[in-house]
């Protein structure tokens, strides 16, 4: 199986952190040498290991940050 490479090149925010020290963070990440894209996953505490997460284009980040928009978050209470 070929290394997978990547690079966070921009630390956007943190959403959580799980009892084993885990945070589920939104990066700019670069994978393979590509251009970089948003990312959502879990990572550890020293990023060198990872969770499955989404990578998302700046077309798509904006398409989902309209549909959050529209979410009445005082409905899942």
């Amino acid at each position: 199986m070929a290394e997978l490479k990547y690079e966070i090149t921009e630390k956007i925010g943190v959403l959580s952190e799980n009892a084993k020290g885990w945070t589920k963070e939104l990066n700019m990440v670069s994978w393979n040498e590509h251009e970089p894209k948003y990312d959502i996953r879990e990572w550890s505490p020293d990023h060198s290991r990872m969770g499955k997460g989404v990578t998302l284009s700046a077309d798509e980040l904006a398409e989902l940050k309209e549909l959050l928009a529209g979410i009445d978050l005082d409905s899942f209470e």
